[in-house]
């Protein structure tokens, strides 16, 4: 009975600590990590238009934003989001940095 009460105890605290715990940034292999790694335009440029807006929208969505779009709902969801406007999330420089460098790709490409 002490191992399981051990068990279900260490359980709870692993829980706990995964729950205080804000959500991960993702990490691509050939642009680095969306919340530490300021994204280069020649990497970036690399990718097609449906990568790079993945990447872009998953920043978004790892910072809480409402998506709007149909096609970004269905890719993301909207659960646990908590900003209707895109300029309310809270970004950090990188971020920021990321989100500008793969727009302007985006726009250098045509992509929609």
């Amino acid at each position: 009975m002490r191992k399981i009460c051990a068990s279900v105890a260490a359980g709870a605290a692993i829980a706990l600590a995964v729950a205080a715990t804000p959500a991960l940034a993702n990490c691509y292999e050939l642009i680095g990590c969306t919340d530490k790694d300021y994204f280069k335009p020649y990497h970036l440029k690399q990718l097609g238009c449906q990568p790079l807006w993945d990447v872009r929208n998953t920043i978004y969505k790892e910072n809480g934003y409402c998506f709007k779009t149909a096609k970004a709902i269905k890719y993301f969801g909207n659960a646990g989001c908590l900003y209707d406007n895109a300029a309310d999330v809270p970004l950090s420089n990188v971020e920021r940095h990321n989100i500008s460098a793969i727009t302007k790709v985006e726009r250098s490409k045509g992509c929609n």
